[in-house]
């Protein structure tokens, strides 16, 4: 069901809002109280509600706010505007007749991090718009039948509130999970099973064509072209809602058998009472997916176990007087040190200004998603390791014997132990070990300078 305003006019009308899309394509609409009419959607013609002037002006909207880089056409998102007043109704036309063909994907590859290499498709902007106004019509549609365990890409539903659900299976006596990986799944789903799963609710047969010509688009990598008889290229505004109908027929299985689940797109849990159910659900559950939705499982990754020290969407669980509590997982960990080294080298090139806003941004963003996990002492000690790594960075900018005397002096440090500490040779990270670079740069002063730290800002979040 969608709710659309009643009154559809030319020109705006008392009481009525004009809709902030594109010139040429906009549509105004009356609004008045207590007059909202309930549409039902017929799947054998949903391709006039996608490409209805209000939601291609909503796609539209929302690719220009993702804005996003080029595809293989060169047309940038600024660009799109004018194209779409000058083409906006060949364009729609061929999209409704069935002869429209979307452009081969971008493909990028960014480094994950176990060394390998995630792949990214970047659709044109013109298809990117498309494929929007395809997804916002089929969320209403498909949203209200995916599972309450499913939370990726989903409105109202997050990484929060899918570990939220893992305690409560856990405090409820399930305690053993099954941590389910699928390799490579948004490049191995299978063309003619998804579309045989969309066919089931659509009836429109222009649209599975156009789901279907999306499909096999095909790829450009370093100017050449590859055909895709598998997957949906992750970056497009599709790609998400696909993969949730896919694997939505997972969902369904675990739900026929009665067991609890939580799925975040292609991470999934499965919890159970013992670790005997736990392997027998674990055989069972492998052999629907690859033989039933033609998926791979990675059985070197997909683990069985009691629930303390598995990884679900970077955070770790521990049981503590019968109460399942939330913690870091230690590549979590790692990787948090890892960036804050990168973000405090010595070779970066930083200024003290910029230096302070990459460390904000970081860890404002950081601690906004780790917040649920106990981590208080262990910030402490990140905090103070991270207190050295700029104490060497401060001390690095002072190259001159004669700009280290003079600041130390100003840090309130005695003349002549100052003078001997601007003359070491010592290195750099020695130094910054030093008592006297200790008290000249204490927390309260880099605190005072704008550095962050993680316990403050976790601090302000637990009180919260």
């Amino acid at each position: 069901m969608q709710k659309i305003l009643s009154q559809c006019n030319n020109y705006p009308q008392k009481n009525s809002t004009e809709c902030k899309g594109y010139e040429g394509v906009q549509t105004v609409i009356g609004i008045t109280e207590n007059h909202l009419v309930e549409v039902n959607f017929t799947t054998e013609y949903l391709m006039e509600h996608i490409f209805s002037p209000v939601n291609l002006n909503n796609a539209y909207l929302q690719v220009k706010r993702n804005a996003g880089a080029c595809g293989v056409d060169k047309m940038e998102v600024d660009e799109l505007l004018p194209y779409l007043r000058q083409n906006k109704d060949e364009l729609i036309k061929s999209l409704k007749q069935g002869t429209y063909r979307p452009n081969p994907v971008r493909r990028v590859e960014i480094p994950k991090d176990n060394g390998k290499k995630r792949q990214l498709g970047i659709p044109s902007v013109v298809d990117r718009v498309i494929q929007q106004a395809i997804s916002q019509v089929l969320t209403l549609i498909y949203d209200r039948t995916f599972s309450n365990s499913s939370f990726g890409f989903r409105h109202n539903r997050s990484c929060h509130k899918a570990l939220r659900n893992v305690q409560v299976h856990v405090n409820e006596g399930y305690k053993y999970a099954i941590d389910l990986d699928l390799e490579k799944f948004f490049d191995t789903v299978n063309h003619s099973k998804l579309i045989d799963v969309l066919s089931r609710t659509i009836k429109d047969s222009r649209l599975l064509s156009l789901i279907h010509k999306y499909l096999n688009a095909g790829v450009i990598v370093s100017n050449k072209f590859e055909e895709t008889s598998l997957g949906v290229p992750q970056g497009c505004p599709l790609s998400p809602l696909l993969s949730n109908i896919m694997l939505n027929e997972l969902d369904k299985e675990l739900e026929r058998r009665g067991h609890r689940f939580v799925r975040y797109a292609d991470d999934c849990m499965i919890l159970c009472k013992s670790k005997r159910a736990a392997n027998r659900t674990k055989e069972s559950i492998i052999r629907f997916i690859e033989e039933k939705l033609f998926l791979k499982v990675n059985s070197e990754k997909t683990k069985v176990g009691y629930i303390k020290g598995l990884k679900f969407l970077g955070y770790s669980f521990y049981v503590n007087k019968g109460i399942c509590r939330l913690s870091l997982h230690s590549k979590s960990k790692a990787k948090l040190k890892s960036k804050l080294k990168e973000l405090t080298s010595r070779s970066k090139g930083f200024g003290y200004d910029r230096c302070k806003i990459k460390l904000k941004e970081y860890i404002r963003g950081w601690i906004s998603y780790y917040k649920l996990a106990d981590m208080n002492k262990y910030l402490q000690s990140v905090d103070k390791w991270l207190r050295r790594r700029l104490r060497m960075c401060i001390w690095r900018c002072w190259k001159k014997v004669k700009t280290r005397l003079t600041n130390l002096i100003k840090c309130k440090i005695k003349r002549n132990q100052a003078w001997q500490w601007a003359n070491t040779r010592k290195s750099y990270w020695r130094t910054s070990k030093s008592p006297i670079l200790g008290m000249a740069l204490d927390k309260d002063s880099l605190r005072i300078s704008g550095y962050p730290f993680l316990s403050d800002y976790y601090c302000k979040v637990y009180r919260k």
